[in-house]
């Protein structure tokens, strides 16, 4: 799903990115418990740069994540799903990833260049493709309902609206392998460590090859 934004003409199939992936041992039914495995996987099967990031998506790492999604370019983040693919808080056991495509912004003032207000939705503004454009100020951390991220998990059929800091805190408490997946007899990677040292806050930044942030 991200290949399709950062190589739009690409078209790597997905079978193909799950063969590189078992024949690296990063996985054996699909699954994917480490980040920094599938940053390896995305730079080898897509051919971009992928950044691990650690810590959260909070304090000093939220500005990196809202920056780079203003940029236009894709963010994978490991989450609890909930029945309707939002993130929840089941302790790892629902663990699934989502791709993060864009931000929704809550602004007190819309800046004066390079915007146009969205035909159908009043208060909507949206970067003007191709003209120079002043960055948004990014809402402090606690404004309550003030960023959204523009998110799908891939059983999904459509892109949502997560508050950040409930994707944030669901990314956190990633810590347990699923009791139900440990018990069905298959046959799963799971780094050394578990989920906390595979996937607990931590998320991947995807950019183009060429891209020079």
């Amino acid at each position: 799903m991200a290949g399709t934004l950062l190589a739009p003409h690409s078209d790597i199939p997905l079978e193909r990115v799950v063969q590189v992936a078992m024949e690296r041992g990063y996985t054996a039914q699909g699954e994917m418990f480490s980040v920094a495995d599938m940053g390896r996987l995305a730079q080898e099967a897509l051919g971009c740069q992928a950044e691990v990031l650690c810590g959260g998506l909070g304090g000093p790492n939220r500005d990196h994540v809202l920056q780079h999604l203003v940029a236009g370019h894709p963010l994978l983040i490991p989450y609890d799903e909930d029945f309707n693919h939002e993130p929840c808080q089941r302790k790892g056991h629902k663990a699934h990833w989502a791709v993060s495509t864009g931000v929704l912004l809550g602004v007190q003032a819309v800046p004066g260049l390079g915007y146009t207000e969205d035909p159908e939705l009043p208060g909507l503004f949206h970067p003007e493709p191709g003209m120079p454009h002043q960055p948004p100020s990014v809402p402090e951390e606690g404004s309550p309902g003030a960023v959204y991220l523009l998110s799908k998990q891939g059983k999904s059929w459509h892109y949502q609206l997560w508050d950040y800091d409930q994707v944030r805190d669901s990314n956190l408490q990633l810590t347990d392998f699923s009791p139900s997946r440990a018990a069905d007899g298959r046959e799963y990677v799971v780094p050394a460590g578990g989920l906390r040292a595979g996937l607990c806050g931590q998320a991947l930044l995807l950019r183009p090859q060429d891209s020079s942030h």
